[in-house]
């Protein structure tokens, strides 16, 4: 079976790799070095199981430039486009996966489309209603950063949006894929399937906030925040799953899927969905305070990264800190030696960490590594057990 994927990101690459080892799969993009990165089969993402599927699986898999060559005599074309909140809308600015849907539709071609971009609640009904069509459904992704392909051999469900043969096959071909028995597959409707998405990723935001809120507490009282938390999190209803503190929730999905659910309260009686929104925004102000009480010339940070093995820092919660920080007057310089520009955002970039740590008061780091330790008095972390959640 031929199947085109939409867009080259974390999700896109990796449903294309986890595919293209039972199908024909071309992964279109409109970059052309990721396009040659992938059919020279170098990752253009940090992944390590994507890395090693490219070193050592025979893979059925290119990339290409060209709609038409991605699309044409595909069964499935998979949409994993960036969609991004914007602020003035509120709503997701979906354009990216509209741009594939016409693309698709002035080709008149048979075909079904899933989108794995996040979308609005509602969203595949608004768009069957616009365009007039009906080959279209949505399958909600619940992957993590660096461990994409991972958690698409691994999947904790598979979900789509929609109670037909078509729904199921395409199910099929993913757990047919995937290395894990027993996954759970649920089919519903796509609305439901849209919310389920939204819902589950502002529950982890939800669940970020509680124990950063318990450490804001802990440490402004002097008291032992682990101490606290490992007592908490005994109880087998509670876990100790997503209980390691940090300086707020970031990265792909959950600043823009917990701001879009709110959205999507609108005239729905609600107060926690707002507080988890706000309480990112307090915990922000809060590191930046506590680092601002040391009264440092400059503040290093360590990392833009979200996490230890990414490469990505797109709305990372340290950016926010760094923001409230230099409005306090502090000098800001970053170490962050995946990024190769000499500036990020106004603030030096110093990749050489003698020099780095040399220049800075204060180190700032939402994740400690060991290369911190050799300056361990300067540096200000809520990384309590040294591991990404």
């Amino acid at each position: 079976m031929k199947i085109a994927v939409a867009g080259t990101g974390y999700v896109g690459l990796s449903i294309a790799t986890l595919l293209s080892q039972k199908n024909e799969v071309v992964a279109l993009d409109i970059i052309p070095e990721k396009v040659d990165m992938i059919n020279n089969r170098k990752s253009p993402i940090r992944d390590n199981e994507i890395e090693d599927f490219f070193a050592n699986k025979k893979l059925n898999l290119r990339a290409t430039l060209d709609y038409k060559d991605a699309f044409e005599g595909a069964k499935f074309i998979v949409i994993s486009t960036p969609t991004n909140y914007d602020d003035e809308r509120n709503y997701f600015d979906t354009s990216t996966v509209e741009d594939i849907i016409e693309k698709v539709i002035s080709m008149k071609i048979n075909t079904t489309m899933v989108i794995k971009s996040t979308i609005p609640v509602g969203y595949v009904e608004s768009v069957k209603k616009k365009y007039g069509i009906d080959n279209i459904m949505f399958s909600p992704e619940f992957l993590r950063e660096g461990k994409a392909l991972y958690d698409n051999l691994y999947p904790s469900r598979i979900i789509v949006g929609e109670k037909s043969e078509r729904a199921i096959q395409f199910a099929n071909l993913l757990k047919d894929a995937a290395l894990k028995e027993d996954i759970q597959i649920k089919y519903m409707n796509s609305t439901e399937a849209e919310a389920v998405k939204l819902f589950a990723n502002t529950y982890l935001a939800l669940r970020v906030s509680y124990f950063n809120e318990l450490d804001t507490y802990a440490e402004l009282k002097g008291l032992d925040t682990k101490d606290i938390i490992d007592g908490v999190c005994l109880d087998p209803r509670i876990g100790t799953h997503y209980n390691n503190p940090s300086f707020g929730y970031g990265g792909y999905c959950l600043p823009k899927d917990t701001k879009q659910l709110l959205a999507n309260f609108e005239n729905v009686p609600q107060n926690l969905i707002r507080a988890i929104v706000r309480s990112n925004q307090t915990r922000k102000s809060h590191i930046a305070e506590m680092i601002m009480r040391r009264n440092p010339e400059t503040v290093g940070v360590y990392r833009l990264t979200m996490k230890k093995d990414s490469d990505n820092f797109r709305a990372s919660a340290i950016q926010g800190v760094i923001a409230k920080v230099k409005d306090e007057g502090a000098n800001v310089i970053i170490y962050e030696p995946t990024f190769s520009e000499k500036e990020f955002n106004g603030c030096e970039v110093v990749n050489d960490f003698e020099e780095f740590a040399k220049k800075s008061d204060v180190i700032l780091a939402n994740r400690y590594e060991d290369q911190l330790f050799e300056v361990k008095d300067k540096v200000y972390t809520r990384d309590l057990y040294r591991r990404d959640s």
